[in-house]
């Protein structure tokens, strides 16, 4: 990973930020979808408590981000973007794994997957996995729309903490992993 691009959102009197990031994602994942690859990661450099923020970054070899960009996943963002060209990554000293963390979010869902899985019966499922059990994440988020059910769901991001040394591995369809690094700068 040894360049970059960014790509920033621009202010738009009819669209919030959140709006405009949240389709620009989701056009990010068809994209990689699309593409097939595993050897782009994503990371959001101004993400704060209250957000991810109005700015992707992009990491990859050159050659890939090129040919990712030149693939036209941005069509219909253009307006709303400005895209850097790719860039080698500046000297750094720091690298982290940014991922998706999924909450254990609906205690139904939890119980039916039990039921289907460990073959107990709904009062056995109920007993084990309470109402109570409903995990809050407190992670900045994009709304995306299921491209199999069509229902939207939140993807929840995490910044890991930073460390000295880059780790390989492979990044998923939201350009995100739970064990390979991105360059952070």
């Amino acid at each position: 990973m040894d360049h970059y691009i960014d790509i920033r959102l621009l202010p738009d009197p009819e669209f919030p930020p959140r709006v405009l990031l949240n389709a620009l994602y989701g056009k990010l994942h068809r994209g990689l979808v699309a593409q097939g690859g595993q050897n782009i990661g994503l990371s959001f450099p101004d993400v704060s408590r209250n957000g991810l923020g109005t700015r992707l970054r992009l990491h990859g070899m050159a050659a890939e981000l090129a040919n990712f960009m030149a693939r036209g996943w941005l069509l219909g963002m253009r307006d709303h973007t400005i895209v850097s060209p790719v860039q080698p990554v500046p000297t750094l000293k720091a690298y982290r794994v940014v991922r998706r963390v999924q909450a254990k979010s609906s205690p139904e869902r939890l119980r039916r997957r039990l039921m289907a899985r460990k073959g107990v019966s709904a009062e056995e499922a109920e007993q084990a996995i309470p109402d109570s059990a409903v995990e809050r994440l407190d992670l900045p988020y994009v709304v995306l729309n299921s491209q199999t059910t069509g229902q939207q769901f939140r993807l929840f991001v995490e910044h890991r903490p930073l460390q000295d040394h880059p780790r390989s591995g492979p990044f998923s369809a939201y350009g995100l992993s739970s064990i390979a690094t991105i360059p952070w700068f």
